[in-house]
């Protein structure tokens, strides 16, 4: 058995024990395109894959708006409150954050092992949530651009 294998079970049992259903999905899906030797997808799969799963976040985000006949009115009632523009306010600046993340794994595609690993750790020893990679990233290059300040 190869490396790549034993990485894939790797990554498959931290997503079982974190309890992160993704991961360990991913983590399957991955092992049976490499044993069926389905080499071709893997390109598509980091040429592209990060815009079909922001394409589906998308959807899941706006889906509500389009089923829901009361959308309008409440979408009106956040401005309304400090709390609602709070909200807005934490949208705005999570949006950000993933575009910086977005940008950074795009330019240092390495850096998703780290991320991954550390939101697992976070998930097992300290009670967190499972984060998309983008969030992560995001905090990450918050992180890099205040390192860079703080050098400077």
């Amino acid at each position: 058995m190869g490396k790549e294998y034993i990485l894939i079970f790797i990554i498959f049992a931290l997503g079982v024990l974190a309890k992160s259903d993704l991961l360990s999905l991913a983590a399957v899906i991955l092992f049976l395109l490499k044993f069926l030797q389905l080499h071709s997808i893997f390109p598509i799969l980091e040429d592209k894959g990060l815009d079909i799963g922001l394409l589906f976040l998308i959807l899941a985000v706006l889906a509500p708006l389009i089923t829901n006949s009361k959308a309008l009115s409440e979408l009106m009632n956040v401005f309304k409150s400090p709390l609602g523009i709070l909200a807005l306010i934490g949208g705005l600046l999570a949006t950000q954050l993933n575009g910086m993340g977005l940008n950074l794994l795009e330019d240092k595609p390495q850096l998703i092992i780290g991320m991954v690993l550390g939101s697992l750790i976070g998930i097992i020893f300290l009670d967190g949530i499972p984060v998309g990679p983008l969030m992560a990233g995001g905090v990450t290059a918050f992180f890099l651009k205040l390192f860079k300040i703080l050098i400077n």
